[in-house]
């Protein structure tokens, strides 16, 4: 992985915590994760007008990801009606990488190197140490969430680093995800809430929601960008760094306790940050 590649993951790993954390910090995490999604359908359906389609090649990986990422939604938004952001985003994006790497070799032919494997080690060990504290089992919902969105998040990544990788273009398959992605999810919570809520909290959040739409479009996009680049399961470890950005956040801007097991856990990721590296 060049210098290059490895500081954008970097600088995604942070927007990807930021826009997490504006949901958190919601009285409605479910309408505003569709607000934020919507937002960013409205930003990228003008760009797809004006750029393109991706190869056709691409597109059934679109339909694949679509699908899977309105089971993410609904994964992400229970997680965080149930538990804290640094409980439920540690157990996400922790278990994740491993995952990832384990079916890269059979849907992407790709084959870490040693170090690259104690690499993904070390950051899903150190971000599950951020998660998983003595109080994750008093919030079985909330671990229940973010378990299974753990799979989806690994199976959306191994789909749409396939995608990117036949779209001949990364940034058209991301605008096309994005401007078709928001609505299915944003068009469930709408009937679950119903205008006459759903309404005055959009008038009310969409421009905090348009800055997480920016910061998720540009998240994944650029995580994607690198899979053509990178090693997806290292670019997927990489990326969740991110919890990193999310212990800031949440104990600076949610007041969450950042505490001894979460300098430890950090101190692990920063090791398989640099395992990654070399590797």
């Amino acid at each position: 992985m060049s210098g290059t590649v490895f500081a954008a993951v970097m600088v995604a790993a942070l927007l990807h915590a930021s826009w997490n954390a504006l949901v958190k910090s919601s009285t409605d995490k479910a309408l505003d994760t569709a607000l934020i999604h919507l937002m960013g359908s409205l930003i990228a359906l003008p760009l797809v007008a004006l750029l393109g389609l991706p190869a056709a090649a691409s597109w059934p990986y679109l339909a694949a990801s679509l699908a899977i990422h309105v089971a993410y939604y609904i994964a992400l938004t229970g997680a965080y009606q149930h538990g804290d952001l640094g409980l439920t985003y540690p157990l996400m994006r922790g278990v994740a990488p491993l995952l990832v790497a384990l079916s890269a070799s059979l849907t992407v032919g790709e084959h870490l190197s040693l170090l690259a494997w104690v690499g993904v080690l070390g950051v899903s060990a150190g971000v599950l140490t951020l998660g998983l504290g003595r109080g994750a089992l008093e919030s079985p919902r909330a671990l229940g969430f973010a378990l299974a969105n753990a799979l989806v998040i690994a199976l959306y990544t191994v789909v749409d680093a396939q995608g990117v990788r036949a779209s001949g273009n990364a940034w058209l398959y991301v605008l096309a995800l994005f401007a078709l992605d928001g609505w299915p999810f944003a068009l469930l919570v709408l009937w679950r809430r119903g205008p006459a809520r759903a309404w005055p909290y959009a008038r009310q959040r969409w421009p905090l929601a348009t800055g997480g739409a920016l910061a998720s479009f540009g998240a994944y996009g650029i995580a994607l960008w690198a899979m053509t680049r990178a090693p997806v399961a290292t670019v997927a470890a990489l990326r969740e760094t991110s919890v990193l950005f999310a212990a800031v956040l949440g104990s600076w801007w949610l007041k969450e306790r950042f505490t001894l097991r979460r300098a430890i856990g950090t101190a692990i990721i920063l090791a398989g940050v640099m395992a990654l590296r070399l590797g």
